[in-house]
């Protein structure tokens, strides 16, 4: 019983300092970042609509592995299994889930008008413990990022060098050394 309340303890506080939390529903390639917040035991997410996060593979009754980073260091403070629940739109649970979420939301479009677009085009979902962490590995776990075409890796070009050079020498004035 003891170890059942400090896993608890710990799935708990961790999420809640997180920022993000990185989730990978059953069949996923890969685990995705996602913005939460912690409310009544559980993570709540909203996304699948225009201008929200996605939230792949997450199916209302499947299944989920949620990892939380440390939010100073970046590192994985622990992994946990979780049961995915979907409220239905205008319920006391998605009500409540909506003001949690509505307030941690950043740069939104629509402000006051929020709830009712998530109502509309989005989905709210709760992830609940369902299990003990699952113990830290001791390997690499390095990958690949998922491709995008946001990505910016291509050859700098063969005259910034000079560019810069020339940028530098014209801040500092003429005949500075």
């Amino acid at each position: 019983m003891t170890s059942e309340l400090l896993d608890r303890a710990l799935i708990e506080e961790a999420t809640k300092k997180s920022g993000l939390i990185w989730v990978k529903g059953a069949g996923a390639p890969a685990a995705r970042a996602l913005w939460h917040v912690w409310h009544e035991g559980a993570v709540c997410l909203v996304g699948d609509g225009p201008g929200e996060q996605p939230l792949p593979a997450l199916e209302d009754g499947g299944r989920a592995e949620v990892t939380v980073r440390s939010k100073d260091k970046g590192g994985r403070l622990v992994s946990w299994p979780a049961t995915v629940s979907e409220p239905a739109a205008g319920s006391p649970e998605w009500e409540a889930a909506v003001a949690e979420l509505k307030g941690k939301r950043l740069n939104a479009p629509d402000g006051e008008e929020m709830p009712a677009r998530w109502a509309r085009e989005c989905r709210v979902l709760r992830l609940t413990p369902a299990g003990s962490p699952e113990p830290l590995p001791s390997g690499d776990l390095a990958r690949r990022p998922v491709p995008s075409p946001a990505t910016t890796r291509r050859p700098v070009p063969a005259a910034l060098p000079r560019l810069l050079a020339r940028r530098r020498k014209a801040k500092r004035g003429p005949g500075a050394e």
